[in-house]
């Protein structure tokens, strides 16, 4: 498949750094994905991606079950994260995602909710009530969903897999022109110069009204 990306409003144009390819969004057997972290981690190296975030679901993750795995895997950073279940009008879903000092916190998925921007917007004031959303996912199970990705909705937006499944990992990812940390990675997303790429986008009509609240 030809991959097709597309570029954010926000992106550092001039920056001559080679940029970082980076999953943000990973499920495992640690919570109700198919692959084992390792089992992922492999995948997402042989599609030449420079970082990954594991992000199982809070109340599936069992306290250490990331301990094994290191910092870096045949040459990719690797961070340790949570898909958090927040409650804010309805359910929602916040990676946080833990550099070596800083903290990224993503506001998961929006189409899921089938939420207009302005709905949208008053879930993650409520969340930021306790908690800084510091980007928004503007892909749908790796899927890009544009009707996200618009300056109505004023936090930097990424692109992420959510994969739990060998087919889903590398449907979706960020580029980043920064140094090869953690923290930098993190600095760059928070930034805004993120650029989110993909492989496909999500008809609005396969998901809209999923929950039966008006998306228009």
């Amino acid at each position: 498949m030809r991959r097709r990306r597309i570029r954010s409003s926000r992106v550092e144009s001039a920056s001559v750094m080679t940029p970082l390819k980076g999953a943000l969004h990973v499920h495992t057997t640690c919570s109700d994905g198919a692959l084992s972290p390792e089992e992922a981690l492999r995948v997402y190296r042989d599609l030449r991606f420079d970082f990954v975030a594991l992000t199982d679901h809070d109340f599936l993750l069992r306290p250490g079950a990331y301990d094994r795995i290191p910092d870096e895997f045949e040459g990719m950073l690797v961070f340790r994260g949570v898909e958090q279940t927040i409650f804010a009008r309805g359910y929602l879903h916040v990676n946080r995602i833990e550099g070596d000092s800083e903290t990224l916190h993503v506001f998961n998925h929006p189409a899921e909710y089938a939420l207009a921007i302005n709905q949208v917007l008053e879930r993650i004031h409520e969340v930021e009530r306790t908690i800084r959303i510091d980007a928004v996912e503007v892909t749908l199970q790796g899927f890009y969903t544009a009707e996200y990705d618009v300056e109505a909705l004023p936090y930097p937006k990424v692109a992420s897999d959510d994969s739990h499944t060998r087919e889903g990992c590398g449907r979706a990812w960020i580029e980043v022109a920064c140094a090869k940390n953690k923290d930098a990675v993190i600095r760059a997303i928070r930034n805004g110069r993120a650029r989110v790429c993909y492989n496909g986008t999500a008809h609005r009509a396969a998901w809209s009204n999923r929950g039966g609240v008006a998306s228009g």
